[in-house]
């Protein structure tokens, strides 16, 4: 028996990385889990491994930004499985720039990804929440523990001079948190934040070699780490080294866990020490 067996967890950005390594974690533990990235093929491997590990899980592809997505993953969830128990909101990137270099068109997107999706996800899953807790009342006679785990970054807790527009969406993250954490309370749900340090993805990937970019919309991005930049973070970090994703995911599945039912409106950092 796992500790999260019954349980549906939707989590999103589950094709790569951290989002991965969350989904693969939650499964393994009984989950059944509603996956989605913006790439079909990575989120596809990733359903196929849970599938392959015996697990249960479902993928729904698309943009978290778009305004009919989160009708359709809490749809997809509910018309899967029946009920959610646990949204994780991950999917992000990076656009990074000093302030006088930042467009109007990166701030919205920093912006929008990273504080606005969630948003517009969680004001659909808070509907549910709300019906879901009233029939918990009258068919158990009390409510069953529900988890929002949205992930933020130490640059949205502490900043960062050359990532303006993400710090200023990761922060916007935490208030949100923070504030549908006293407005759920009474629905027994938890809302809390993990902040992120230096993780190995392929956004902090070494790029000694030369300019590393992702794409994402056909916008090609630049990503990753200079050897000294690299190093001015790890003197920095207690630990002296980058997080894995598996070590990432183990902090979201922290405040996943029952363990955790008491623990709400926090920002739990998952950095090294940073």
């Amino acid at each position: 028996m796992g500790k999260l067996d019954g349980k549906v967890a939707i989590i999103t950005g589950a094709g790569r990385g951290i989002g991965r390594a969350m989904a693969l974690k939650v499964a393994a533990d009984g989950a059944r889990v509603v996956l989605n990235d913006l790439d079909e093929a990575p989120l596809a491997e990733t359903l196929a491994e849970i599938r392959d590990a015996g697990g249960q899980g479902l993928a729904v592809a698309g943009d978290v930004t778009e305004a009919e997505f989160p009708d359709r993953i809490l749809s997809a969830a509910l018309d899967g499985f029946g009920e959610v128990d646990i949204v994780v909101n991950n999917a992000g990137y990076i656009w990074n720039s000093m302030i006088q270099n930042t467009t109007d068109e990166q701030w919205r997107t920093m912006l929008d990804i990273h504080a606005g999706a969630p948003f517009r996800l969680l004001r659909v899953t808070g509907d549910y929440f709300r019906k879901a807790a009233k029939a918990d009342m009258a068919r158990l006679g009390g409510v069953r523990a529900r988890k929002v785990v949205n992930v933020t970054s130490v640059a949205g807790t502490h900043g960062a001079a050359t990532m303006v527009a993400y710090a200023a969406g990761k922060s916007a993250l935490v208030g949100l948190t923070k504030s549908l954490a006293q407005a759920w309370g009474r629905f027994n749900v938890t809302v809390n934040c993990v902040a992120f340090g230096l993780i190995e993805t392929r956004l902090t990937q070494r790029v000694d070699a030369g300019p590393k970019t992702i794409s994402v919309a056909g916008r090609p991005l630049k990503v990753g780490l200079m050897e000294e930049e690299e190093a001015g973070f790890l003197a920095r970090t207690a630990l002296g080294r980058l997080g894995t994703p598996d070590e990432a995911a183990g902090a979201v599945y922290l405040l996943c866990l029952p363990e955790s039912n008491y623990i709400t409106g926090q920002v739990l950092e998952c950095a090294g020490g940073l």
